[in-house]
């Protein structure tokens, strides 16, 4: 259990127990107490005075109580003072505190079992299983959120995220590797892309206002079963590759609003090998240079308008129409035509994820 956790709670007693008190760990070292000055302290003759005692101890003018009755490698809590008040007072921070470790190592079984699911790590007929031990409520409308950091970080990027994402939610944090952390997102039945957005511009937002962090996050469509977090899971790293591979520059990526990139990066290489030999004649993509690229890009941005696209562009309109007008003649596409427009976007497309040759999950 955190003992960021317990501090919490012993500085909130401290003022109604009106005496000192505090934790030790099951290796006799004190980890919290509300006299910041004896934390780190030894008390291993504690722990072997009380594992002989049925209830408490009185050593050293304090009251020590394991916090639960089976004694072994558990934590002990301690009050100041011999008298019954003391032991009351040990009695009732023992039954707290105990009652708060059981809900929190539950929530820890619980977060390692979904980071089994979602990395494939447990049978399908274990899921179900393992969620009945758990009591896992198992047909909730969840999503996963993958959070990428960007570059070096003061503070680790799972107690970034872990600090963000309230202890009171039903929502898991779970740490995949140095910079790839996952919140498994309770969400309800008629939540909308938008709405997981705006939850993960927030959590963006705080990341760089309090932590000076700079992250990237892929959001998935929601599931209603524990056994399809695996493929959520894949769907937001498919976000993220996918935003990446498109030039998409949006650090949130929605699975649901990828559009056809989704579509493209999840087609085999040859087939996409096989269109682009269909639609442009030999080396005749590889001819247009960076200053017709860009201007193909602002034509699809302004709808195909050649008016507001030379506006846009600083150029004239003939200007423009000579630089359409040569795209045809090496590709054969008139992108003043709406399938023509359509047929190049689309091989654009399909030729940057050639390119980018992205690793699938």
């Amino acid at each position: 259990m955190s003992n960021r956790l317990f501090q919490t709670v012993i500085h909130q007693m401290k003022d109604v127990v009106g005496r000192t008190l505090g934790v030790i760990d099951e290796n006799g070292i004190v980890i919290a107490c509300s006299e910041l000055s004896k934390i780190g302290e030894s008390k291993q003759r504690v722990r072997e005075e009380l594992s002989y005692s049925a209830d408490s101890v009185v050593y050293d003018g304090f009251t020590y109580r394991f916090v639960s009755s089976s004694g072994k490698g558990e934590c002990i809590v301690f009050v100041e003072g011999g008298d019954s008040e003391a032991d009351k007072y040990a009695q009732m921070l023992a039954i707290s505190l105990g009652n708060i470790k059981s809900l929190y190592d539950e929530k820890y079984d619980k977060g390692s079992f979904i980071k089994n699911i979602i990395l494939d790590n447990i049978l399908p007929n274990d899921i179900y299983i393992k969620s009945n031990e758990l009591h896992f409520t198992g047909d909730e409308p969840r999503c996963v959120l993958v959070v990428k950091f960007q570059g070096l970080t003061e503070i680790a990027p799972y107690k970034i995220v872990q600090s963000i994402v309230s202890d009171k939610t039903k929502d898991f944090v779970i740490n995949i590797n140095e910079q790839d952390i996952v919140i498994v997102k309770e969400v309800s039945e008629s939540a909308e892309p938008e709405e997981l957005e705006a939850y993960a511009a927030q959590l963006m937002r705080t990341a760089a206002s309090e932590y000076d962090a700079r992250v990237l996050i892929g959001i998935s469509s929601a599931v209603e079963k524990l056994k399809d977090l695996a493929r959520a899971y894949k769907e937001a790293r498919i976000a993220l590759e996918v935003g990446k591979v498109f030039d998409i520059e949006r650090p949130i990526m929605s699975y649901e609003n990828l559009g056809i990139g989704r579509l493209i990066y999840q087609l085999p290489t040859t087939l996409c090998e096989i269109f682009l030999g269909e639609v442009f004649k030999k080396g005749s993509l590889e001819s247009l240079d960076r200053e017709t690229l860009m201007t193909v890009q602002s034509f699809f941005e302004n709808n195909l308008n050649v008016s507001e696209t030379s506006r846009r562009l600083f150029v004239h309109r003939n200007t423009l129409v000579y630089r359409l007008e040569k795209i045809r003649k090496l590709t054969g596409l008139d992108l003043r035509e709406f399938d023509h427009a359509v047929t190049f976007k689309v091989a654009l497309m399909v030729k940057k994820y050639l390119t980018s040759k992205p690793t699938k999950f």
